[in-house]
């Protein structure tokens, strides 16, 4: 399959968004949103995940999704049938709209299952390890994650959505969280009746007890309403970021 992740070209933009708001704070008198060992922190994280990640994502998300797609999906009679025996899905636009959809169901539960086992929290507690919410935040990720997180989306190239609109999908979920990350940009009024928005995710990563293991979705913020992890930002808490127990 010859493929490029579009996370290749997102790296750069998120290092660009990067200095912008890290260079906006310090010119802003907003010194306390980075800490420069902290942002030193996320960064190695990032550059370790930048070395690791193309290889581990290769075998373990590619190839995976490959072999699911092919052995579930054969060619019978120049079509691309799923075993169920029904055509496989092809490009239509609303072919994408339901892949973007498959892959936020998907992600709310990786998300949510991320902090509610443990093993996996062992994992995932890097990225909410920082006391800071900042963009530099969002490339703190813990890189034993990309071990077991394709076998959480490996159900949608299996019933028959192509491997390569499945790696956008999940590219375009990294753009959105990635963005999150950020204090500056305030509630969003009636958007936030149905998107996961900055104040929201805000939330997700406070270590106030009435906000722990809420706000676990990407784009849309209905799974979490759905299925009883939603909290509402509260303007009159003061949040504290990070952990209860650092790592």
């Amino acid at each position: 399959m010859d493929f490029t992740n579009p996370l290749v070209y997102g790296a750069p933009a998120f290092i660009a968004f990067i200095l912008l708001e890290l260079t906006y704070s310090k010119t802003h008198g907003d010194d306390d949103l980075y800490d420069w060992k902290d942002f030193a922190a996320s960064s190695a994280m990032f550059i370790g995940s930048a070395i690791i990640g193309p290889l581990l994502k290769v075998i373990l998300l590619v190839v995976l999704f490959e072999w699911a797609y092919e052995l579930f999906n054969p060619m019978v009679d120049g079509v691309r049938t799923n075993i169920m025996g029904y055509e496989s899905f092809g490009y239509a636009w609303y072919v994408w709209l339901l892949c973007q959809l498959a892959d936020d169901f998907t992600y709310y539960w990786f998300h949510r299952a991320n902090h509610e086992i443990r093993i996996l929290w062992a994992a995932h507690i890097v990225h909410h390890s920082s006391d800071n919410f900042n963009l530099g935040t969002a490339i703190r990720n813990g890189w034993f994650t990309l071990l077991y997180k394709p076998f959480f989306y490996v159900w949608m190239p299996i019933i028959g959505f192509p491997v390569e609109m499945v790696v956008v999908c999940l590219a375009i979920e990294s753009f959105w969280q990635f963005q999150l990350h950020s204090q500056y940009v305030p509630k969003m009024g009636f958007i936030e009746i149905i998107f996961n928005t900055h104040t929201m995710h805000q939330v997700h990563h406070a270590q106030n007890v009435e906000y722990l293991d809420k706000n676990h979705g990407g784009f849309l913020n209905c799974f979490d309403k759905m299925f009883g992890t939603w909290k509402e930002y509260d303007e009159e808490i003061d949040v504290k970021f990070g952990v209860i127990h650092a790592p």
